[in-house]
């Protein structure tokens, strides 16, 4: 086994001998005549001259050794539904979907949203559209009609995949009138809107443009729909992500750098092994769900849970049944779910056979050793962190286990991961900080290894000036997250550098948040921070400036105003991004020059101390919040 210093050392000094030999993990019908193009940084080209297919690695090469064994394992404890599909059977969905997809007019390079429900078709979808060169653009299922609308507006796709409903706690939530109503918003108009109907709510559909998927399920049973071979650099998905403007950026991700670093993740990284079973208790409208709940484990010839439901319903011992019931070897989880575990029976945590389960991966929102410790103890199992993003794909900091047994620090994701040439900069110099434990920006020297985005669809522009040019005096990719290094190399995440905060895990724009809010007719100027919370990590908290405050006159006036606002939010963003309070008040703390002092409101917020507030043009606007919260 070789020594990971020596690995990661390779990965940087010799890199395209290094994913020369990683990408053997794939199969490709044209091999890659060149590794790495980075001709014109920030933009790097992998795997040049290559062809290849997506879903012909998940699937198709695995049919000759493994045809019957299970691939995808569909469990809803919302409809109390369990499904497995074979590879073959998974193979035969995937094509119906396909020729589904012909028929609707999508080609080669066309974009296909789809807004859907943890459900199996979702799943056929993205490997469909792998299989026929289409791009998916996978939207949560969460999201409200005017946050879905400007992902259809940006994608513009040429057929929308949804479903009536999805469900959550056992309260449906109707997903078609959300559609409707955000194809009406967009200037863009899908060709076609294809349909599952679970028959949870009703479904009125629009003549011309609405087909259901079982009438096409029905015509294309049989469809024999070859993969269409695609250049390495050819896009496999974009997905959204909130930023620190308004309008979500399309990371765009590729397709052959995308295969070999999740494949070669799978088994440095994750440990997991063909024939066993793979549990991601993500979303697909995340990208954990797109790297680890769909293409990862059937890249590595796992099954794969896909789980729609809660983790504490009908108890909160429902995962470890699962673990227990398919013999689950790595599972992948968020802290956010480990801390409302922790507020069940912990006899639940032992109830189960869970001698299958290697390992518990976490990620998504920083870790907190507490958290770490408790699961830890209560599981007797492995507890690894990782850190990465949407940009990223899979993990920029964890531990690889799979090229060097090395042990967790609870409270640290890791060290870097091979190809992530990391490094912590000084904000404002850009110098490099060499010494232990220094508070800098942690950045990655280009190229972005395989499997990172490769740029911002449709805006090459935005790419360069929002990731490459933030930090005076250098080309380096910005992650936005504050950092220290210890002695060992292992990293402690801090916090975002920007105006994006983490709740749950998911990741929201504050500027989203505060422009869906100022639309309110009465609410005149808002500022939204992050603040701290122990179970979401983050939570969103609101503080506006009313127009006529005539109306509020008692507290009953001001809860009626404060559900009009999040009423406001949950319809445009949707529940997601609803702020845990809105608070009235008469003037935001800004500086002279009129900035907004978002970092002294959050820090008030957290009972910590603001800081230098020189600057600020007027100090009764934070005592105002001080004296709220």
């Amino acid at each position: 086994m070789p020594n990971y210093q020596e690995f990661h050392r390779r990965s940087i000094e010799d890199r395209d001998g290094f994913w020369a030999e990683q990408a053997r993990r794939i199969e490709w019908q044209t091999p890659p005549q060149r590794i790495c193009n980075y001709d014109q940084p920030p933009f790097a080209r992998w795997f040049e001259g290559g062809t290849t297919n997506l879903c012909h690695n998940a699937i198709d090469r695995h049919l000759k050794d493994r045809a019957d064994q299970p691939a995808l394992i569909a469990v809803s404890t919302e409809t109390d539904s369990e499904r497995t599909y074979s590879y073959a059977q998974l193979h035969s969905q995937v094509q119906c979907m396909a020729a589904a997809l012909l028929d609707l007019g999508v080609r080669k390079g066309d974009r296909v949203l789809v807004y859907m429900p943890m459900i199996a078709e979702a799943s056929f979808a993205m490997l469909a559209c792998a299989r026929i060169g289409a791009i998916h653009s996978v939207v949560f299922g969460g999201f409200a009609s005017v946050s879905l609308a400007s992902r259809i507006e940006d994608a513009s796709p040429t057929v929308i995949v949804s479903a009536d409903a999805g469900s959550r706690g056992g309260k449906v939530v109707p997903y078609k009138h959300l559609l409707d109503e955000a194809i009406a918003l967009s200037s863009h108009k899908p060709q076609a809107v294809l349909m599952v109907d679970r028959q949870l709510a009703p479904m009125a559909l629009t003549a011309g443009r609405d087909h259901t998927w079982a009438s096409l399920q029905q015509k294309h049973q049989n469809a024999v729909v070859p993969c269409e071979w695609v250049d390495a650099t050819h896009p496999s998905y974009t997905l959204y992500t909130s930023g620190t403007t308004g309008k979500p950026k399309g990371v765009q991700r590729d397709t052959g750098g995308y295969a070999v670093a999740l494949a070669a993740s799978m088994e440095t990284i994750f440990c997991g092994k063909p024939g066993e079973t793979y549990f991601c208790t993500s979303d697909i409208g995340w990208v954990v769900g797109h790297s680890y709940i769909i293409y990862g484990p059937l890249l590595a010839g796992m099954a794969t849970i896909l789980y729609e439901g809660l983790p504490i319903r009908p108890d909160g011992g429902i995962w470890w049944s699962l673990v227990e019931k398919y013999q689950v070897t790595v599972m992948f989880s968020a802290p956010t779910a480990i801390r409302v575990l922790k507020k069940q029976d912990p006899a639940l945590l032992t109830r189960y056979d869970l001698s299958s389960l290697r390992t518990l991966f976490l990620a998504g929102e920083p870790l907190d050793e507490p958290t770490a410790t408790w699961i830890s103890q209560g599981l007797g199992k492995a507890i690894i962190d990782n850190y990465w993003q949407t940009e990223s794909g899979w993990p920029i900091l964890t531990i690889a286990n799979g090229v060097e047994k090395a042990a967790s620090k609870f409270g640290s994701p890791g060290v870097a991961m091979y190809g992530y040439d990391a490094k912590l900069l000084d904000e404002s110099t850009g110098q490099e900080l060499l010494g232990a434990d220094q508070k800098g920006v942690l950045t990655i020297e280009g190229p972005l290894p395989p499997g990172c985005m490769q740029t911002v669809w449709k805006d090459d522009a935005r790419f360069v000036k929002t990731y490459w040019e933030s930090i005076p005096g250098k080309l380096v990719y910005n992650t936005f997250d504050w950092a220290t290094r210890d002695k060992d190399g292992y990293y402690f995440i801090l916090g975002r550098t920007d105006d994006v905060i983490n709740v749950a895990g998911h990741r929201l724009g504050t500027r989203e948040i505060e422009e869906c809010i100022a639309g309110h007719p009465n609410i005149s100027e808002v500022a939204v921070v992050g603040v701290a919370d122990n179970l979401k990590g983050q939570v969103a908290m609101a503080f506006a400036i009313v127009k006529d405050t005539s109306g509020l006159v008692d507290d009953a006036s001001r809860f009626a105003l404060e559900g009009e606002v999040m009423k406001l939010v949950d319809q445009s963003i949707g529940a997601i991004g609803r702020p845990a309070r809105v608070r009235f008040v008469t003037l935001l703390p800004k500086t002279r020059s009129g900035k907004l002092l978002r970092r002294a409101i959050q820090a008030v917020c957290e009972g910590r101390d603001p800081g230098d507030l020189t600057t600020m043009e007027d100090p009764s606007a934070l005592q105002q919040i001080k004296d709220m919260v």
